[in-house]
């Protein structure tokens, strides 16, 4: 193999399959880059076995072949490395390349290719596509509330149901549920549902950063593998076998009080009051107290050996006068989320789930359940 390409460009493409180098691992060849020519370009592949990021650079191939680097020191080396041309070429004893950049030369040994996880491919199955800034916001609301523990694999992804023109992003871990509705950009051939891993959509979302076209995604016909193709760059996840929990169920149908707020207020008011949380078990209690010009919430918390707290703000409520509490992180996570002015708080009871909504946007919503206190 002999390529040459600008270190700018190989350096964010090591950037972006680094994502999927395995860290810890029983097969050593999973610590390396497959470096590889493919029609003209420079193709780089990674693979923990869970997921696997492809991307390809653009320069001149003089000459076709592949081969596995150590990915940390390749990683290191090309940044380390002034701006302009680096050429590439490999050498047979002992297997390896040798990289030239301007004044600079390394020589890194390799592993012969036939060595490397072949990266999958997915070729047919259920495909469609959404937009960057669809998928980005439906990931945001959504991920941070599954599970991180792997005592119930299913989880610990993210449930996605696809229909028509509609993509469902449903996550739980057993304590809160996030649902999203996002619209799709091409609608899907067929209706489909599958369990995506939390964390490979976190590495969607920092790959979507710079993409402007819309995503494309495919599903294989045994709802195993997922494909994301993004510019210049290919994603393929394992999925999640499992069931998912029928989270339509878990949301609450009906409310004894529901509450508008702002946003930013809200917030102000937690995150004070979620200072003492941390010493008091986490716990943020919130006392509504409908009125007839609308209203106060008072937020709370207290800590038996340091103190306490309490913050007002002023809300429109109607219903009657209610009490919960709920987790202080699990509220500021989704108030952090939230992007419009006012949100919806809708309770029953101190001991049911509290649902929260934007106020203004009908595609998204989350259920918090409560925790159990002493008033």
């Amino acid at each position: 193999m002999k390529v040459a390409c600008l270190q700018e460009n190989l350096s964010k493409a090591l950037a972006v399959v680094g994502r999927a180098v395995a860290t810890r691992t029983t097969l050593p060849v999973t610590q390396n880059v497959l470096l590889a020519t493919d029609q003209g370009r420079l193709k780089l592949s990674a693979t923990n076995l869970e997921i696997a990021i492809s991307t390809w650079v653009g320069g001149n191939v003089h000459e076709e072949g592949t081969i596995t680097i150590p990915a940390r020191l390749l990683t290191d080396f090309v940044n380390s490395l002034p701006e302009g041309h680096i050429e590439i070429i490999t050498t047979p004893r002992p297997l390896g390349i040798q990289i030239t950049c301007g004044r600079f030369e390394a020589r890194i040994h390799g592993t012969d290719a036939e060595e490397f996880p072949p990266i999958p491919s997915v070729e047919v199955g259920v495909g469609a596509s959404i937009t960057q800034k669809a998928l980005r916001a439906a990931i945001g609301q959504v991920v941070f509330a599954a599970a991180t523990e792997d005592s119930r694999p299913v989880l610990t992804g993210v449930k996605v149901e696809i229909e028509g023109e509609v993509a469902t992003f449903a996550a739980a871990d057993g304590f809160r549920l996030a649902v999203h509705t996002a619209p799709l950009a091409t609608p899907a051939s067929q209706a489909v549902a599958f369990i995506i891993p939390a964390r490979t959509l976190r590495e969607v979302d920092r790959l979507l950063a710079d993409q402007q076209e819309p995503v494309q995604f495919l599903v294989t016909p045994q709802r195993s593998q997922a494909l994301f193709r993004l510019e210049n760059v290919e994603l393929v996840t394992q999925l999640v076998q499992g069931t998912f929990p029928n989270y339509k169920q878990l949301i609450p149908q009906g409310f004894a009080t529901r509450t508008l707020v702002s946003r930013e207020e809200f917030t102000r008011a937690t995150r004070t009051a979620s200072i003492f949380a941390r010493d008091g078990s986490g716990i943020v209690r919130l006392q509504i107290l409908p009125q007839a010009d609308g209203g106060k919430m008072v937020v709370s918390a207290r800590a038996e050996e340091l103190g306490d707290n309490t913050g007002e703000v002023d809300v429109k409520a109607e219903g009657e006068e209610a009490k919960i509490a709920f987790n202080s992180r699990y509220l500021n996570d989704v108030l952090g989320v939230l992007t419009e002015k006012e949100v919806a708080l809708e309770t029953s009871t101190p001991s049911s789930p509290g649902v929260l909504k934007p106020v203004g946007a009908d595609n998204y919503v989350h259920v918090i359940m409560p925790m159990f206190v002493q008033w």
